[in-house]
C-alpha cells in the first residue's frame, strides 16, 4: 500500500478535546443540533408506538422506515449538489423550519377530530406521508448540519469538534428516545408532538443565531458533473469500504425497528420499559462517545472498525433470544457500545479527510450509505419479521452482520489497515 493511500494519512490536529467549546458559533450550533436531534428521536419513537399501538401490524413499522428512506435516497445526491452550492445557514433556516410543520401535521393526526372521522389505515397512510416529508426535508438536513462543522471551527480543532458533535447528537437520541416513551405514558401521544413542536421552534432561535458561511462552488457547474466529482472522491478513496461496512451492519441490523414489537408482545412492558428499551443503544453509544472523545483511538482504527461490527453482530443475536428485559436492554446497551465506535471513526475520517469544497455531496452520499440504510433495515427488518418471525428475523440480521465483517476483512485489506 503506497504511504498516499488516504487511508494511511496522518493529519495535524489540537489535542484540546474541549477547544470547540471556546467558539461561542460552535456553542449555538451544538445547542440548536442537540435540540432539533432530540425533538427527531422523540418523534421517531412516538410513531413507533403510536402506529403499532393503532395497527398491530409489523409491516406498518416496516412501510414507516420505507416512507422516509424513498425520498431521502431519491434526493441524496441532488442535496448534495445544492448544499454545496447554496450557503448552509438559510438552508438549514429551511428545513428545520419545514420540519416544523410536519410535527403540526402530526398533532392534528393525533388528533381527537381525526380518530373521529378517518379509519384506522387512512391514519397510517397519513402518517407515512408525512413521513415522507420528513424523509425529504432529511436528505437536505443531516449533509446540512455535517458540512458546516468545518465551516465554524478551525481545522486544527476540527477532530474535536467531530467528536463532540457525535457525543452530543447521540445524548441528544438518548434523551429524545426517553422522553418520548415516558411522555407517551403521562401525557398521551397528541400531547407529546406538541412538546415536540416547542422543542423544534427552540432549535430553530439557536440555529438563527449562527453566521451566513460564504459558498465555495460559485461556477455554473451543471447537475452531473458536480455529482459525478463527489462520486469519483468517494471512490477514488475507497471511502466507499468505510461506508459499505456500515451500510450492511445497519441495513440488517435493524433489531430497533422490532422494539415496539418486542417491548408488547415478548417483554411485556408498557410505554415506559419501551423508551428504556428504545434508549438502550443510545446510552450504549453515549458511553463509547464520551470515553473516546476524551481518550481518541490513536491507531489501528480500520482493526477496531472491523471488530466493533462484529460484536454489534452478536449483541444482536443476544438481543433476539432474550425474554428477560434487563438482559435485552444489556444487549442493545452493548449493541449502540460497539455502534458508537462505528460513528466516531466514521464521522473524524470524513471530517478530516474531505475537502470543504465536496463537503456537502460526500456527506450526502454518506448519508445515502448510513442514515438512510436506518429506515430500511426498518423495512427489511419489517419485511423478514413477516416472513420469518420476530426473534427468528433478528437473529439472522446478527448473523448477517457478522458475515459481512468477515467478509469486508477478507476482501478490504486497505479498510483494515485504515488509521488517521
Amino acid at each position: 500500500m503506497k504511504e498516499t493511500d488516504p487511508f494511511l494519512r496522518t493529519s495535524k490536529v489540537n489535542t484540546n478535546t474541549y477547544a470547540p467549546l471556546k467558539v461561542l458559533e460552535f456553542k449555538n450550533f451544538i445547542a440548536c443540533r442537540f435540540i432539533f436531534i432530540m425533538g427527531l428521536r422523540m418523534t421517531s419513537t412516538v410513531i413507533g408506538w403510536w402506529m403499532y399501538e393503532l395497527t398491530n401490524s409489523v409491516m406498518a413499522l416496516a412501510f414507516v422506515g420505507l416512507s422516509e428512506v424513498v425520498p431521502a435516497l431519491s434526493l441524496a445526491l441532488y442535496a448534495g449538489h445544492y448544499i454545496d452550492k447554496h450557503e448552509k445557514r438559510k438552508l438549514l433556516i429551511k428545513c428545520v423550519f419545514l420540519y416544523w410543520l410536519c410535527i403540526l401535521a402530526f398533532i392534528f393526526l393525533s388528533a381527537p377530530f381525526a380518530a373521529d372521522h378517518f379509519n384506522v389505515w387512512t391514519i397510517a397512510i397519513l402518517i407515512c406521508a408525512v413521513i415522507a416529508c420528513t424523509g425529504a426535508i432529511r436528505s437536505f438536513s443531516g449533509p446540512g448540519f455535517s458540512s458546516i462543522i468545518s465551516q465554524i471551527v478551525p481545522r486544527e480543532i476540527l477532530s474535536s469538534a467531530a467528536n463532540i458533535t457525535s457525543a452530543t447528537f447521540l445524548i441528544a437520541s438518548f434523551i429524545g428516545h426517553i422522553l418520548g416513551g415516558f411522555l407517551i405514558a403521562f401525557i398521551g401521544i397528541q400531547n407529546t408532538f406538541i412538546v415536540v413542536f416547542i422543542v423544534v421552534a427552540i432549535a430553530f432561535f439557536f440555529l438563527t443565531r449562527l453566521k451566513t458561511k460564504p459558498v465555495f462552488i460559485t461556477s455554473d457547474k451543471n447537475y452531473w458533473a458536480s455529482v459525478k466529482e463527489g462520486l469519483n472522491y468517494v471512490f477514488k478513496t475507497k471511502l466507499y469500504a468505510l461506508l459499505s461496512l456500515d451500510l450492511f451492519a445497519v441495513l440488517f441490523g435493524g433489531a430497533v425497528a422490532m422494539v415496539p414489537v418486542f417491548s408488547k408482545d415478548i417483554l411485556h412492558i408498557g410505554p415506559i420499559g419501551f423508551g428504556w428499551l428504545n434508549a438502550a443503544a443510545d446510552i450504549g453509544s453515549i458511553i463509547t462517545v464520551l470515553t473516546l472523545t476524551v481518550h481518541p483511538l490513536r491507531k489501528n482504527q480500520g482493526r477496531i472498525l472491523f471488530f466493533a461490527v462484529g460484536g454489534f453482530g452478536l449483541a444482536l443475536i443476544l438481543f433476539a433470544i432474550s425474554k428477560i428485559f434487563w438482559l435485552s436492554f444489556a444487549a442493545l446497551l452493548i449493541s449502540g457500545s460497539l455502534d458508537g465506535i462505528s460513528v466516531i471513526i466514521r464521522s473524524t475520517y470524513l471530517q478530516l479527510k474531505t475537502p470543504d469544497r465536496l463537503k456537502g455531496r460526500v456527506m450526502s452520499i454518506n448519508s445515502m450509505f448510513i442514515n438512510s440504510s436506518n429506515e430500511l433495515g426498518q423495512f427489511e427488518s419489517g419485511v423478514a419479521a413477516k416472513i420469518m418471525g420476530t426473534v427468528t428475523s433478528v437473529v439472522f440480521g446478527g448473523l448477517m452482520t457478522l458475515f459481512i465483517a468477515i467478509l469486508t476483512w477478507i476482501k478490504s485489506p486497505a479498510l483494515r489497515k485504515m488509521e488517521y
